[in-house]
């Protein structure tokens, strides 16, 4: 990593680099952009991409390893020093593996299409590599390969520019690989060359989810030669259609070539119009700049101000992996291919997918409520598309298709947040409607249950209370909304629904419990035990569920006799130690007694103190977490990243606050890290939040102001901070116990 920190020190100070010494143009990375690493949390268990791509884009191009198992998700992990070829669609920081798709591999020598295995690479298209010759930075991606070719990368939304140099050998060879891809398997795929500069085809695959990719790729020099391959056994003709097609361009004694790729759901047409209309020329230099504008241009929706430049590598890499999902997913004519398979056309709003929503409706939606209120009536219109093509929300959407992996229908509260935060761009009725939908659709996890019994027995559904519990939160969003509307039978209904917590909640020994179909609780019955999969919980034991009710806290605190025993067994939920049993996951990461960092049932539970009048020990701990469990280290991420969920806490409790409740726009007082945050609002406002008296060093809040004025709360409303201003913290060494520990300057549930 020694590298890495040089590059981006120089980076910072706007010196041109590029990877190797090689004498090619590329363009100078200036402004917030400089401070990010990609490589934070390549390492690990953070299984974050690494390579080329702009924010929220199509596109993400870059390296791929043989797959290997669990940490190679992304398709690259930094352990690794085996490179199969260049992939143009990736996952970022997920917990399940697909994508890789239209693969490119440049090679010398004889003509060649295996790929050989990771301990035995020879007369393979695979080549060794050191990051000595690695360079990644936002919008590129560059390395020179042990065979001596050098390939570097940057991206438009849909479309990826390489430029390969190839050392001094014969037989200048590229690869296009549609058999392989990143843990999943391809059924249908078609290659053929359409004239002296361009190939087009598809991979139709499945893997986690089944998906449709189409491309078009065009050459600057011409195409000497196309050896087609089935799988590894050659092929006669001038196109190929099989379960695994390669194809292997050969082109004259060429120093350097240069390459475009675009994707499409819909057909190489619309990949090929992509192409046109996003990089119409070979400016790589142009391409690129381009990309460190885009992301420059999101990076700066937050500017902060403090002396620890690893603490700014941190907090903007941070935004960066933010900024990477949801990914664009329709073409520049905004075509895109729906859930159901069919095309659908003239979209009036830019398309998404790749939501990895039971955890990012935790803090990352919250956190585009107020630096990217741009993109959430696309987001939302996106969510409400999918509804139509699958007759729910989407539940955990990749490219085309549902997965439902994960529990509890967490588009619902990424939605009544908007609608209560009067986010526009999308039809409030239609959303309500659909919200109502996916609550109560037979076919989804246990509904049925929910509907006839108000609880989901442990003995008829895989983590069942982890369902029924996530369930509960979308409601309350649900009845929230149904208030705003008017609508007082639902909103009494839904207000229900969202209190069904209690039913679990064993008062004899003051844990949620599992519940049999006989109503009676699950014996016997171990707190500790359960962690994910088969279990009675997903990511999460009987601790960290007891504390699951976001929605409303002050429920959970007068279930558990007020604030005193409340606070007693949250302070013990911090310090207990037991056997996670034989489910435990090996993701289970981040431990502080029975609070895990690494899975997002815990991310909330930090931030419950100020509700019993306690915020002190949530600055404690908030700090604690931000100074062990996020670095500037390869394994920098303690457990998955998951599309943007982990940075987002980082991003959102640095500036000082976290949302607790998914659906209120309360946000409750943390430890803010920089001396000054500047919040870059819709309408040309700002929010700053300035903290007073070395906050590196003093992590307690001793008094707050709002514009100038003594502020008790300890926490603000969303309302407050989109009105613009200055937020105050004086911070100091040792807790001042008064502060926000009055019960009418507590968060609360509704205000």
């Amino acid at each position: 990593m020694k590298q890495t920190r040089h590059l981006l020190i120089a980076l910072a100070l706007g010196t041109m680099l590029t990877s190797c010494g090689a004498s090619v143009s590329t363009a100078t990375v200036t402004g917030p952009a400089a401070y990010v690493d990609p490589y934070i949390g390549s390492g690990g268990h953070g299984h974050v991409f690494v390579g080329a791509s702009v924010p929220f884009g199509a596109i993400q191009a870059g390296p791929q390893n043989i797959h290997k198992g669990w940490d190679w998700c992304s398709g690259y992990h930094h352990s690794d020093s085996i490179v199969i070829g260049f992939a143009h669609t990736h996952l970022s920081g997920t917990g399940c593996t697909d994508m890789g798709d239209v693969q490119i591999m440049p090679y010398t020598g004889e003509l060649r299409s295996k790929r050989g295995r990771q301990e035995d690479i020879g007369g393979s298209c695979s080549s060794y590599y050191s990051h000595d010759n690695e360079s990644v930075s936002p919008g590129y991606y560059s390395l020179k390969m042990d065979n001596g070719v050098q390939i570097e990368m940057t991206a438009s939304t849909r479309t990826a520019l390489h430029r390969i140099t190839y050392p001094e050998a014969e037989g200048r060879r590229l690869l296009i690989n549609l058999e392989e891809g990143n843990g999943d398997g391809a059924y249908d795929t078609y290659l053929r060359q359409t004239d002296a500069h361009t190939v087009e085809g598809y991979r139709f695959s499945k893997g986690w989810g089944p998906h449709k990719v189409f491309f078009a790729l065009t050459t600057d020099k011409p195409i000497r030669s196309l050896a087609l391959f089935d799988a590894d056994t050659p092929s006669e003709g001038s196109e190929i259609r099989c379960k695994g097609a390669k194809g292997v361009l050969t082109f004259d004694d060429e120093k350097q070539v240069m390459v475009k790729v675009a994707i499409s759901s819909v057909s190489s047409a619309n990949a090929l119009e992509n192409l046109r209309t996003e990089i119409p020329g070979w400016d790589f230099k142009a391409v690129q700049a381009e990309a460190i504008r885009r992301w420059n241009d999101e990076l700066a929706a937050i500017d902060i101000e403090t002396a620890d430049e690893t603490a700014k590598k941190i907090f903007y890499t941070a935004m960066y992996h933010a900024f990477i999902a949801p990914t664009t997913y329709c073409d520049v004519n905004g075509e895109f291919r729906g859930h159901d398979d069919k095309v659908v056309k003239d979209a009036a709003w830019t398309n998404y997918s790749t939501f990895s929503l039971w955890d990012t409706y935790r803090a990352l939606h919250p956190l585009f409520t107020l630096i990217r209120q741009d993109r959430l009536p696309d987001i939302v219109n996106s969510m409400l598309s999918i509804h139509d093509q699958q007759s729910k929300l989407p539940i955990w959407a990749l490219p085309g298709a549902e997965t439902n992996t994960m529990p509890g229908y967490s588009a619902v509260p990424v939605i009544s947040d908007a609608i209560l935060k009067g986010i526009g761009g999308f039809d409030t009725e239609r959303a309500y409607r659909a919200m109502k939908a996916s609550t109560t659709y037979p076919l989804q996890d246990a509904v049925p249950y929910v509907l006839e019994n108000e609880f989901i027995p442990d003995d008829k559904a895989a983590n069942a209370t982890s369902i029924a519990m996530e369930y509960a939160v979308g409601d309350w969003g649900v009845a929230q909304v149904a208030k705003k509307l008017g609508n007082t039978a639902d909103y009494e209904e839904y207000l229900k629904r969202g209190k069904y917590y209690t039913h679990y909640f064993d008062k004899s020994i003051n844990f949620i419990r599992p519940k049999l179909e006989n109503g009676k609780w699950l014996t016997p019955y171990d707190p500790f035990e359960s962690i994910h999969g088969v279990g009675h919980f997903c990511e999460g034991n009987g601790w960290q569920y007891t504390f699951f009710v976001p929605q409303h806290p002050e429920g959970l605190i007068a279930l558990m006799g007020g604030d005193r025993p409340f606070t007693a067994k949250l302070d013990e939920f911090f310090t207990a130690e037991g056997d996670l049993g034989e489910e435990a996951s090996m993701d289970i990461s981040g431990l502080i007694g029975m609070y895990a960092h690494g899975n997002e049932p815990s991310h909330h539970i930090v931030y419950l103190y100020p509700y019993a009048g306690q915020q002190w020990k949530t600055a404690e701990k908030v700090r604690y977490i931000q100074r062990e469990f996020y670095t500037a280290r390869p394994d920098g991420i303690i457990g998955n990243e998951d599309c943007g969920q982990m940075s987002a806490w980082h991003i959102l409790s640095a500036l000082g606050f976290y949302q607790v409740n998914p659906s209120n726009g309360v946000f409750v007082f943390g430890s803010p890290l920089f001396d000054k945050a500047t919040l870059r609002l819709p309408g040309g406002r700002t929010f700053e939040i300035r903290a007073e008296n070395d906050p590196a060093k003093n992590i307690y809040i001793q008094s707050v102001k709002l514009n100038g004025q003594p502020y008790e709360n300890s926490y603000i409303t969303y309302d407050d901070i989109m009105a613009g201003g200055t937020l105050t913290f004086v911070m100091g060494p040792r807790p001042n116990e008064a502060f926000g520990a009055k019960p009418e300057n507590r968060p609360q549930t509704a205000i």
